[in-house]
């Protein structure tokens, strides 16, 4: 079964998502783009909010969100219950929040990482599976 991608940018982050869709389509990922379809300037909540809303409800299995510094999109999708948004700079990064957090949301800072450095962290985060253990303990004390 393919994986369920959800992904949003505002448009700092528009230029990176085509091409993210296309590997990740390429790959074999299911793929649908809640937009922006420009680089003309927009509010990233509006974008940020139903991305996250689409992994919280189930409908996705994960969640990939860009913006200039990834600070705003992921502060925005944390609000939603049971999302855990993590903002990654680094592939590494991406695999170890997703083995220690099980992150469901990733989030660039496009203004900070090359595009290959973004598509080698969406595959990290992923592929890269949860160890559960003590995390899974420590991710249960997220949740308010």
């Amino acid at each position: 079964m393919k994986t369920k991608v959800a992904i949003g940018a505002d448009h700092a982050g528009f230029a990176y998502k085509q091409p993210l869709i296309e590997w990740l389509t390429a790959n074999g990922y299911e793929v649908v783009d809640f937009g922006t379809n420009s680089a003309e300037s927009v509010d990233y909540p509006d974008f940020a909010h139903p991305v996250a809303s689409a992994v919280e409800s189930g409908a996705f299995e994960r969640g990939i969100l860009l913006c200039g510094s990834g600070e705003g999109v992921c502060m925005t999708a944390n609000k939603h219950q049971g999302v855990r948004a993590a903002l990654v700079w680094r592939p590494d990064v991406a695999s170890l929040t997703r083995q220690h957090n099980d992150a469901n949301v990733i989030c660039l800072p496009v203004r900070f990482i090359s595009l290959p450095d973004a598509i080698e962290s969406i595959r990290n985060f992923i592929e890269t599976a949860f160890e559960a253990g003590r995390h899974a303990t420590r991710v249960g004390k997220m949740a308010c």
